[in-house]
């Protein structure tokens, strides 16, 4: 399919109903949460499969998704800014599903990342055109209020994705995961197609040329505000991403969890809905900047004392201990991701597409860094997580202090 004619699918003319508008959005958004979190169950049977001899490799499964989508994100941005948010998302979907194939059918370890890579590239086309629609539609307060009602509404599909994973690995293998990723993009190109209209209009598009898009990338990487926002998302999604690479292995390996494990890891998740829930109500009444910081302060208090009883249990704290400290954490998080994302997208302006490009992906590549580096002194202790989210908490407060005193004009 062109991109021409791509382009031309435009039936739409009117705004959906806000809460239509938030169910679509949120299924989109939570494309790539459930591409991670669906997986973890699989992980174990994935390395057995290939004969991994090392199954901490297995973490590279859910990295190498992520790192896809660095350079998805990098092209998505400005290619939407220069043909429109519609097109762009159904072109990363197509990339998305046919990606997810290659995954179901994979032979070795090799084949199973390279189709992650472009699994992660096509579902960022979705995930950015999807935020810089928001953008174009909202801003400042309100776009973080609706970023908080989508992110309320989307944590449900990944509180309840281990489930569905051990659920397709229970009726078949770990490959059934990747049938229900290409089930869910088909779904989502439908009911994009059918219902979401176009916001960009061909009057305000600019055409990709490289002149022009380095000298707009040049202006949002010396935004002082802009880039501190960046970074601390970095930071911050390291902390998490780490977490997603081994929680499974944290739940079965430490805690003899077994098919517990998807339960676990829903009550976990519950912090981020019920945060997700408190900003919606709480940003336009105290802003972006106090709950922020509020949040930050938390993430180092709770990371600090995991740290301290994670070293008095020589790695292992109780199971009731992990889950509540976490599920703090994970509120935390929740708050830092909408309002940390709203910061950054506040001063964009007209290049919103090239502008959550350049913010999905700076942040994602710090996060892999994060995750990496301290996924590989994971020993079957917590220590390692407790450490990461401590250095997001500290990294954050600095750069916010920054930010709160830099310039606040667009980009």
């Amino acid at each position: 399919m062109s991109i021409r004619l791509i382009s031309k699918l435009s039936r739409p003319k009117k705004p959906l109903h806000i809460f239509e508008f938030i169910a679509l959005f949120s299924l989109v958004t939570s494309l790539s949460a459930v591409s991670i979190d669906a997986v973890l169950p699989g992980l174990g049977e994935m390395g057995r499969t290939f004969n991994l001899a090392n199954l901490n490799d297995t973490q590279l499964v859910i990295s190498m998704f992520i790192f896809g989508m660095v350079f998805g994100e990098l092209f998505f941005g400005p290619f939407s800014d220069a043909i429109g948010r519609r097109p762009t998302m159904f072109i990363g979907l197509l990339i998305f599903c046919m990606a997810s194939l290659i995954c179901m059918n994979a032979q070795n370890m090799e084949q199973m990342l390279i189709g992650r890579i472009i699994q992660g590239f096509g579902v960022s086309g979705a995930k950015i055109a999807s935020r810089a629609l928001i953008r174009d539609q909202f801003e400042g307060a309100a776009m973080a209020r609706i970023m908080s009602f989508i992110y309320m509404v989307f944590i449900l599909v990944p509180m309840l994705a281990p489930a569905f994973g051990q659920l397709a690995m229970a009726l078949s293998s770990w490959r059934a995961i990747f049938f229900i990723y290409l089930f869910m993009g088909v779904i989502v190109f439908g009911w994009l197609y059918l219902r979401q209209m176009e916001t960009l209009p061909k009057s305000k598009r600019i055409p990709l040329s490289i002149g022009p898009l380095m000298r707009n990338t040049a202006r949002v990487l010396r935004h002082i505000r802009v880039m501190c926002c960046i970074i601390a998302l970095g930071t911050v999604f390291g902390a998490m991403l780490l977490y997603l690479s081994i929680a499974q292995s944290i739940f079965h390996d430490i805690y003899d969890a077994g098919n517990m494990f998807a339960v676990y890891f829903a009550m976990m998740a519950l912090g981020i809905g019920l945060a997700s829930f408190f900003n919606s109500k709480m940003v336009v009444r105290w802003g972006m900047e106090k709950l922020s910081f509020l949040a930050l302060l938390g993430m180092l208090g709770l990371s600090s004392v995991l740290f301290l009883i994670s070293l008095l249990y020589a790695g292992k704290p109780p199971l009731v201990t992990f889950l509540f400290m976490c599920g703090a954490m994970f509120f935390c998080y929740a708050i830092l991701i909408s309002n940390l994302n709203a910061m950054a997208m506040q001063s964009l302006g007209r290049i919103a597409g090239l502008g959550a490009s350049i913010i999905s992906s700076l942040s994602s590549i710090i996060a892999v860094i994060i995750s990496i580096g301290f996924g590989r002194f994971y020993d079957q202790s917590t220590v390692p997580l407790a450490l990461a989210f401590l250095l997001g908490g500290v990294v954050g407060l600095v750069l916010l202090s920054v930010a709160k005193r830099a310039d606040i004009a667009p980009v």
